[in-house]
Parts: structure tokens; C-alpha cells; sequence
């Protein structure tokens, strides 16, 4: 059997990496059953490997974070709703619950979100990354040529939307609404991971109706855990300890 042969077969059966694997020669045994055995291991290997390569890609983060790195200090306050293993496994994400990290910028709330949120694609959720601002953008100018619908229905599939920077742009009613919308869908059937620097007292500053500020963070924060950060900066402190 040539390997054109092997290739059409596998293609017909919709295994992606068999052919490439007997090719490469990386399986070494004299038992034809052992052989096929380690041959459709490693076939299951690469497709979880693709599978969460294909989920990173689509979550669209904007750097690698990893929970390996996040540094859990004192800075890091936990509801008592939930605890780091907790939120480590995804419980949150499980129970169709959200994560509301507030805090000073640079406190770390942006590493610890990108994280869970890799954590999710390798467990096989869908995720989505968005800066705030450019998502509203983008559904401003869903809105404003009529595939608002369209661009919402993208969303479906999605298990976890995280929302970084809530708060460091004000938006325009017409945005504020849409987002509004959007965070709606979620409700209680997915979750969301919002960052923040500012208070809830203090978001109105970001949408310009107070019935609409108090009704969102009312989504936000029912089915929550909100995780607070004290101290300053550690960009800043490390940025003046290198002055020094």
C-alpha cells in the first residue's frame, strides 16, 4: 500500500494525523496490536492538541498567560464563595457563574483573566477575549449596518466571554445599550470575566443611564464572585525599583 493510499484512507476516516505519524516512524514495536494501539494514542494526542490550539486561537487573547505564573499574594482578596482551587478547576464556569476582578491597574487582574481563560480552552470551552472598548466598537458598527443580530449570534457557542478594562473609556448610550444586550445573553447560562479598576459606585461613569448601570451590574454580580486587589501597581513598583 503506497502512502497516497494511506493518506486517502485516513482522510476518509477522518484521521487527521495517522498517516503523518507512520511517516515519521515514531512507534516502535514488533506487535501489530500494540502498534495500532500507540498509532490511535497518539492520533487522539495531536487532536486534543489541535483542538486547544484551534480554541486559543479563536479566544484571541493578547498575551500568553498562564496559571502556573499568577503569583496568588496578599494583594489577591477572595470572596469566601469560592477558593483558588476552586477557580482553578473552573467551578465558576460550571455553574454558569461570573468573576468580577476589581482593582488598581496593574494589580494583575488582566494576567489572572487571560489565564482562566487558557485554563478554559485547554479544558475544551469556547472563550473569547475582548478589551471592552473594542468590542463596543465593533457592535456599534454591527448596529449601525444592520448585522447586529448576526454579530450577536456569534456569541452562541461561546462558554466564557472575558471583558478586560471595564471602565478606562466611557461609552455612547447607543453602546452602552448594545453591551447591555449582549452581558444578557449570558445571564445565567454562561459565564463572564470582568476587569475593572473602578468601584460598581462608580460605574456610571462608564454608561451614561443609571437604570441601565444598576440593571447590568444587577447581571454581574448575582450569580458572582467578585475578587478584589489592593496596592499599588506591580508594573509601576517594578518600574521604580529598576530607578533605583
Amino acid at each position: 500500500m503506497t502512502a497516497m493510499d494511506l493518506r486517502t484512507i485516513c482522510k476518509s476516516l477522518r484521521l487527521a494525523h495517522v498517516a503523518d505519524i507512520a511517516e515519521r516512524n515514531i512507534i516502535h514495536t514488533d506487535d501489530p496490536a500494540t502498534y495500532l494501539t500507540e498509532v490511535l494514542v497518539k492520533e487522539m494526542e495531536l487532536r486534543e492538541s489541535t483542538r486547544i490550539e484551534r480554541n486559543l486561537k479563536k479566544a484571541r487573547f493578547l498575551e500568553e498567560k498562564y496559571l502556573e505564573d499568577y503569583q496568588w499574594n496578599h494583594a489577591v482578596r477572595l470572596p469566601s464563595t469560592i477558593s483558588k482551587e476552586g477557580l482553578e478547576e473552573l467551578e465558576f464556569i460550571q455553574q454558569h457563574q461570573n468573576l468580577v476582578l476589581v482593582g488598581a491597574p496593574g494589580t494583575g487582574k488582566t494576567h489572572l483573566a487571560s489565564s482562566l481563560g487558557r485554563r478554559a480552552c485547554e479544558k475544551g470551552y469556547e472563550v473569547r477575549f475582548y478589551r471592552v472598548s473594542h468590542l463596543v466598537e465593533e457592535l456599534e458598527s454591527a448596529y449601525r449596518n444592520g448585522r447586529i443580530a448576526a454579530y450577536r449570534k456569534k456569541f452562541e457557542t461561546v462558554d466564557l466571554l472575558i471583558l478586560d478594562e471595564m471602565g478606562y473609556v466611557p461609552f455612547s448610550k447607543e453602546g452602552a445599550e448594545i453591551l447591555f444586550q449582549l452581558i444578557t445573553d449570558f445571564y445565567e447560562q454562561k459565564s463572564l470575566i470582568v476587569t475593572s479598576n473602578l468601584e460598581f459606585s462608580q460605574w456610571n461613569r462608564i454608561f451614561s443611564d443609571s437604570r441601565l448601570t444598576a440593571a447590568l451590574v444587577d447581571r454581574l454580580i448575582h450569580h458572582a464572585h467578585v475578587i478584589t486587589y489592593v496596592g499599588e501597581s506591580f508594573r509601576l513598583t517594578n518600574a521604580l525599583s529598576r530607578t533605583k
